[in-house]
């Protein structure tokens, strides 16, 4: 039995979607930002970092969302959500998560809060070169996905899930990963995956899911 702290349409998400595919068991535990839920004391315990997701593993709160897939997949290797170990595969699979988590990720930050890098000042400059990134990101995808129905091998993993989320996020920005030929393919299929569309009904979400 899980627990999860998350929050609608954030990384939390993502571990939300996770679950849902695994079929395990949880408790969800939606934090209201506008309330400030995710910086009371009982939770900075948890994650002091004050955001989400954080999933009580055995007892213990584990962060971050890419670790909480991978973990997740590792956990429960019936469902084939990772390549297995030694397999051809792992490599890419690894990197790819990686790059998604590290060189890829950390844009979006900059992009919905540029205030954080740039204080007062420079907030659209910090916006401009966030979405070149963010761009250039996707554009590496998009060229990737050429022929390929999932990032690594021949089947979805935990690493698919977040791009999948990561393509969520570009929706509303002035040129999301759905103006992208082969990465609209992907996200196209990927969308009618029962439950991603369960884990936007269960946050009350409407946007984006249907295209």
């Amino acid at each position: 039995m899980y627990t999860l702290y998350g929050s609608p349409s954030t990384a939390g998400t993502a571990i939300h979607w996770m679950l849902l595919e695994l079929g395990v068991p949880f408790e969800l535990k939606l934090l209201d930002f506008d309330k400030g839920e995710h910086k009371t004391p009982e939770y900075l315990a948890l994650n002091p970092d004050g955001v989400v997701p954080t999933l009580i593993v055995d007892g213990a709160p584990v962060t971050q969302m890419a670790s909480l897939a991978t973990l997740l997949a590792e956990r429960h290797p019936e469902a084939g959500f990772a390549p297995p170990l030694g397999s051809p595969e792992r490599a890419q699979y690894l990197s790819w998560t990686l790059w998604l988590a590290n060189s890829f990720q950390p844009h979006f930050r900059a992009w919905f809060y540029p205030h954080e890098p740039a204080g007062g000042e420079a907030q659209e400059a910090v916006q401009a070169a966030a979405r070149a990134r963010i761009e250039a990101g996707l554009a590496r995808l998009d060229a990737h996905l050429a022929g390929r129905d999932y990032i690594v091998g021949d089947r979805f993993t935990s690493m698919d899930l977040l791009a999948t989320i990561l393509c969520r996020w570009s929706r509303n920005m002035p040129k999301p990963a759905t103006e992208w030929p082969n990465l609209k393919r992907y996200l196209d299929r990927i969308r009618q995956r029962p439950a991603l569309r369960e884990v936007h009904a269960r946050e009350g979400l409407t946007d984006w899911i249907d295209g």
